[in-house]
């Protein structure tokens, strides 16, 4: 079954603001992502360790909510997009 994906555009003046600034991609909890998953889509794609993505997954567990990374405005989005697709829930501050 084919993946549906969703296109976003933005303004020049958004993305040359975007590469100004510094966002952070913040990880949110949920009730549908397993620990596992949430620890293995942190290596897999942000190059974290074992051990730094388990205390990843409790802080958001425990938190609600925890910076991943910091960034361009444009490479936060480009995380946001790839962790969406993993299922994550994701936003860019």
């Amino acid at each position: 079954m084919p993946t549906e994906v969703q296109e976003e555009t933005f303004t020049l003046e958004e993305v040359l603001a975007g590469l100004k600034e510094m966002h952070r991609l913040i990880l949110w909890n949920d009730d549908h992502n397993t620990f596992e998953h949430v620890i293995n889509c942190m290596i897999k794609y942000l190059d974290y360790t074992e051990p730094q993505a388990e205390k990843i997954a409790w802080k958001v567990h425990n938190e609600g909510k925890c910076a991943i990374l910091e960034g361009s405005f444009t490479e936060m989005e480009v995380y946001r997009k790839i962790l969406k697709q993993e299922g994550l829930t994701v936003s860019v501050e």
